[in-house]
């Protein structure tokens, strides 16, 4: 009898000490994923109200010279070409700053911002983004909205960056109390089982993400027939977390 009771007692201490674990794990992933968007939004304002402005100011520099009275064409040639140089950078850095912090998330709601980003994303690369959204809210609780855009995010740049494929579909809807988004392209594809089973660090924020708001996220794929990624979250997520930007 009392050796009965002591395996018992054994079994519920494994089973504590495993639960202690989990809840252990998903505080310090939800501490992280809080950190990497503090920073995001550090860094936002920082090209922006700083590094932007310095480059404008080179910019407006740089055109009086070529519009002064140098004789030299050598010179406002390669002035001009200095001018066209810095206005791309600029351009790039205010994307950059967009990706990192879209306050587009926050003024139009997730199905507005999801669709500026794939416009965004389809005239950088030069390929083509079809995006659609179907009964969609326009207020969601910014946990989940922000979970959702950046999984989004990251599923359409693996998309565009390994499957070859010149065209996407993204489609985003509100069904049965829940969010859903779907990423696809009819690239080249791949072993979806052995790649939710590896740790690569796109897959592995996009799953963590998806489980601080108790959703889902599942992959489709087939060589040679493309991948689509899928992702489900409840709008009944009892997710508690210190503070979303």
């Amino acid at each position: 009898m009392g050796s009965r009771f002591e395996r018992f007692l054994r079994r519920l201490c494994r089973r504590l000490d495993r639960k202690l674990a989990e809840e252990a794990l998903s505080t310090v992933s939800r501490k992280l994923i809080d950190a990497h968007e503090n920073e995001r939004t550090w860094l936002a304002r920082e090209l922006h109200d700083d590094i932007s402005q310095r480059l404008g100011l080179i910019y407006l520099s740089l055109r009086e010279l070529k519009e002064g009275d140098n004789a030299l064409v050598e010179i406002r040639h390669a002035i001009g070409n200095a001018m066209q140089q810095v206005s791309q950078l600029g351009t790039d850095v205010q994307r950059l700053s967009h990706r990192l912090h879209s306050s587009k998330l926050e003024l139009l709601g997730l199905q507005g911002a999801a669709a500026g980003y794939c416009r965004e994303v389809g005239d950088q690369h030069k390929v083509q983004v079809e995006f659609r959204a179907e009964n969609m809210p326009r207020e969601l609780p910014p946990e989940i909205a922000l979970s959702v855009f950046r999984v989004l995010q990251e599923a359409l740049q693996n998309a565009i960056k390994h499957s070859g494929s010149p065209r996407f579909h993204v489609l985003l809807t509100h069904d049965a109390n829940e969010i859903r988004l779907a990423v696809h392209d009819s690239g080249r594809g791949f072993d979806a089982a052995q790649a939710i089973k590896g740790r690569g660090l796109g897959l592995t924020s996009m799953k963590e993400r998806v489980a601080l708001v108790d959703g889902e996220l599942s992959i489709e794929s087939q060589r040679q027939e493309g991948t689509t990624v899928y992702v489900r979250v409840p709008l009944r997520s009892t997710m508690k977390s210190a503070q979303w930007t």
